[in-house]
């Protein structure tokens, strides 16, 4: 959402429904090895999440499937899936969108995890795109500064100091 690394031609603010944004994943290459994971975001089931919606141009849709499913489905803990997508910030409309959900059968799903164990795996996850403190730190300056709020993240980020 902070980073998308495709090309599009807009962005509009959106609402997926029947998820909810959710440090739910183990990091084993991102943010985190398996030897020692960090914790990622996965869209997990129910509620909704506020987030980001890119319009891709039909004439590069193909090359911008291909860099997110490498990017996303590295070691397929995410289920590609179409959502309905709720836009705001112009027309409302309901358009579909490529969403990632995550595998609940995939060995790095965790699941709602206490919030020791949720901050000891951000305190300590760094994989080859840096440290996972970093990543959930940098979703929420987002994420603030798109004018959503999400309290869960924030308490985590105010407990994780500095």
């Amino acid at each position: 959402m902070w980073q998308p690394d495709f090309p599009f031609d807009r962005q509009r603010h959106a609402t997926v429904y029947g998820y909810h944004r959710a440090l739910c994943v183990y990091s084993w290459v991102y943010r985190g090895t398996e030897a020692a994971p960090g914790l990622v975001f996965g869209l997990d089931r129910g509620g909704a999440a506020k987030g980001v919606a890119f319009h891709v141009r039909a004439a590069d849709a193909a090359s911008v499937y291909e860099t997110l499913f490498a990017r996303e489905m590295v070691s397929n803990v995410y289920r590609p899936h179409w959502a309905r997508c709720r836009l705001t910030g112009g027309v409302p409309e309901t358009v579909p969108a490529l969403a990632f959900i995550a595998d609940h059968g995939n060995p790095q799903y965790a699941g709602r995890l206490g919030e020791a164990e949720t901050l000891n795996l951000i305190k300590r996850g760094k994989g080859k795109a840096g440290a996972c403190r970093d990543y959930v730190e940098n979703t929420a300056t987002h994420l603030r500064e798109m004018g959503i709020r999400d309290l869960a993240l924030e308490r985590i980020v105010k407990r994780l100091g500095r």
